[in-house]
């Protein structure tokens, strides 16, 4: 097996813990854990395991003083914000929402890129946002009757909060990509983000009550901090040194099927005609914003 070809595998199983992560955290919160509780769990326990693998492999610990303000702006944008709102969000909102919803983190590149980067904006990447936010925002005001959502408006709007500022995230951290390892990069935003995330999910983690917890719980508590943290974004960081950042973010458009088996088949959710339609909409507005990319390499 080729180098490219594990590459493009891990990435692949990168996806698909991302994927089946969106039912797993809906099986954990608010059941029998509060959102901010688990996010406490799930960066304590990576940011450990992010510290032991440097022991073991040990390299350039320092960042510069000039890239400091970049990797505390990276943090609470790709950290900090990201998470938590994401798993308050799937918390009230449903696994297949919430899936479909991220997917506009791509559109949402292409605006801040334009915006920040005064990177070109053609009239194909407009027709592909408007397809994109109509996809969203019928995903948005849809009356979905799922058990398994709360209150879905707001859970939705956090999602889609959480997608801009993973954005901005993803457009930001590209500079720091040139002077840092990805292991590095990401151990010190995982430890810059903990500073915030711990103090203002410690008051709910506290007050868990652990009793009720059984052993899927358990399972699946341990599959959210170490599989679907720790080792996803171990497997992306192996995939965006071999085949790039590109190839590997085109990964994420995988991420609504498996989360839409994993949701229907264990979750109890539902896959209606009009979240097909809203589904087309978003994955047509994401081919329209990277066409161009797309013919070019």
């Amino acid at each position: 097996m080729t180098n490219n070809t594990k590459a493009h595998a891990a990435v692949l199983g990168a996806n698909i813990i991302f994927g089946a992560n969106y039912a797993t955290v809906k099986f954990i919160t608010p059941s029998v854990m509060h959102p901010f509780a688990l996010n406490v769990v799930r960066i304590l326990v990576s940011l450990v395991l992010f510290w032991i693998l440097f022991l073991f492999k040990p390299g350039r610990i320092a960042i510069r003083r000039e890239h400091a303000p970049r990797f505390i702006i990276c943090a609470l944008t790709g950290v900090v914000i990201n998470q938590l709102l994401f798993i308050k969000g799937l918390s009230l909102t449903t696994s297949i929402h919430s899936s479909l919803l991220s997917l506009a983190t791509p559109i949402f590149i292409t605006i801040i890129a334009a915006w920040l980067l005064h990177e070109g904006f053609t009239w194909l990447k407009g027709a592909g946002l408007l397809l994109g936010i109509s996809g969203a925002a019928m995903l948005v005001l849809l009356k979905d009757t799922t058990h398994t959502g709360s209150d879905i408006l707001l859970g939705d709007v956090l999602v889609l909060i959480n997608a801009i500022s993973y954005a901005f995230y993803l457009v930001l951290v590209r500079p720091l990509m040139k002077a840092y390892s990805g292991v590095q990069i990401v151990r010190w935003l995982f430890t810059i983000g903990a500073l915030v995330i711990v103090p203002v999910g410690m008051q709910e983690f506290v007050h868990t009550d652990w009793t009720p917890f059984t052993t899927a719980h358990w399972i699946a508590l341990a599959f959210i901090a170490v599989g679907a943290t720790f080792v996803a974004y171990m497997l992306n960081v192996y995939g965006i040194s071999i085949i790039g950042a590109a190839a590997t973010g085109s990964y994420i458009y995988t991420q609504p099927v498996f989360a839409a088996l994993v949701a229907v088949a264990f979750a109890g959710e539902h896959f209606s005609f009009t979240k097909l339609v809203a589904a087309a909409l978003i994955f047509t507005g994401v081919y329209l914003v990277n066409v161009k990319r797309t013919v070019t390499t």
